[in-house]
Parts: structure tokens; sequence; C-alpha cells
């Protein structure tokens, strides 16, 4: 490589770019994210997407990058694979809440935003135009995650006899939940999209963590003696939750 193009090479972090490689005749997406903490190319599913995620150190070339996933079409085909693909929010598609099957059905016509339909077949009615339908079906399900998921934390707390100091609902896609040293719970929102009694788990975790923070035996006694479906939870998650992560 040349002095040139050396310089060229960002010193500062960038917007990440994306790309495709062949692999096994399809095109796979690429994503390239630098990081000035990196050492060494890092290559994961990018769970948003049929496609993967390459983090570079500050100074790698792209070339390299690709070169590197090359190196690994077996792993990422394999991967891809077993990845469920991504469903959109629209018009007739059929998404979980609160682990029921519910269509979006699209009512252009009237007024209001999203509110989900009495009796049977289960329904999100979406209202507006339908350049807005997944937009309106995400935020919907992010403020009803966020209601459940501080109604859930509340009575944990209440019954572990401790105190959170807020509560935050993004899209995590390494965790469902987490709790920092200052009293922050933060969930992910697609735990609308389990059944009640995962998300109920999850909660009783995290709010266990403002006791113990680990995961030693007076953390799991803690979590299973205020949550009896624990062990159900879990078992779902670790079968299930990947799917949870296919839709929006």
């Amino acid at each position: 490589m040349s002095l040139l193009s050396n310089l060229l090479i960002p010193a500062k972090p960038t917007a990440p770019k994306e790309t495709l490689i062949v692999i096994d005749g399809q095109h796979v997406p690429v994503t390239l994210r630098r990081n000035r903490n990196a050492r060494r190319f890092i290559l994961r599913l990018d769970k948003r997407s049929d496609g993967i995620v390459i983090t570079l150190p500050m100074r790698a070339s792209e070339s390299r990058a690709l070169e590197f996933a090359a190196s690994h079409a077996v792993w990422i085909s394999e991967q891809l694979a077993a990845s469920p693909n991504t469903t959109g929010f629209a018009d007739g598609v059929v998404v979980p809440v609160r682990g029921e099957d519910f269509r979006i059905v699209h009512r252009p016509g009237m007024r209001g935003t999203v509110w989900m339909a009495d009796g049977e077949p289960r329904e999100i009615h979406v209202a507006g135009a339908a350049e807005h339908i997944a937009r309106r079906v995400a935020d919907w399900l992010k403020r009803e995650a966020r209601q459940d998921l501080v109604d859930a934390s509340m009575r944990y707390a209440d019954l572990m006899g401790t105190k959170f100091t807020k509560v935050t609902v993004r899209d995590q896609s390494t965790r469902w939940g987490s709790c920092s040293s200052n009293g922050t719970l933060s969930y992910s929102w697609r735990l609308i999209l389990a059944p009640p009694d995962v998300l109920d788990y999850v909660a009783a975790h995290e709010v266990a963590h403002l006791l113990e923070m680990n995961h030693g035996p007076n953390f799991w006694s803690l979590v299973k003696t205020h949550c009896p479906a624990t062990e159900q939870a879990r078992r779902w998650l670790k079968k299930q939750g990947k799917q949870l992560h296919k839709f929006g």
C-alpha cells in the first residue's frame, strides 16, 4: 500500500459503509464499521438484515476486511441459513404481540394512528398513508413495551424491596435487558412480542441486579423466589428469542 493510500485511511470514526460480497452465488450485504478500540477484524451476523457486520481498526483497509470475510465464507453461510428472514411491518403481515399473533390491517380512511381491534381475528389497525405503516406500528409496539416493562419493573421492585431510577427501552441486539450501577434498567422493546411470562422474567432478572450485581446463587434465588416462571422463560428465550429479531 502506498504512502498516499495510508494517509487516506481515516483516523476518526466515520459513518458505517455498506457494500456486498458474494458467498455461494448469493450477494450478502456487508456493513463496515470502524472502531478506535478495535485491534483486529471482528465479524458478526447483522440481526437487522440478512447480512454481516465487520468491525475494523481505524487504519485497516476495507479490502483486507472483505478478504477476512471471504475467508470465513462457510461460517457466514451457515449462520445466514440458520437466521430468520426479516419481516417488515406492512399491511397483511402477521406479528406477535404478547405472544399472540395479530394481523396488521391498513385503515387509510380512519382517524387515529394504531389500535388493537376487538374480537376475532386478532388485528392491529393502522390509520394514515401506507408509507407510514412501518413507523407507526414500530412506535406503537415500543410504547406498549415501555408500559409493560415499567409496570413489571415497579412490581418486582416493590416485591424485592428496592428502587430503580428510570427505565429505558431500546433495540438491544445482544441482550434482552441490563441494569446499570446508577439504577437504570434498560430493555429491548422486542420483549413485547414475546409471551408475557418472558417479559416478566426479564424484568425480574434486571430488578434483582439492583440488589445483586452478579449471577451468583443469591441472585438466582432472588429471581426464582419472585418469578416462578424463570426456568420456563429462560428456555423460551434460548429457543425462540432469535425469532423476535426478524420483525421490523
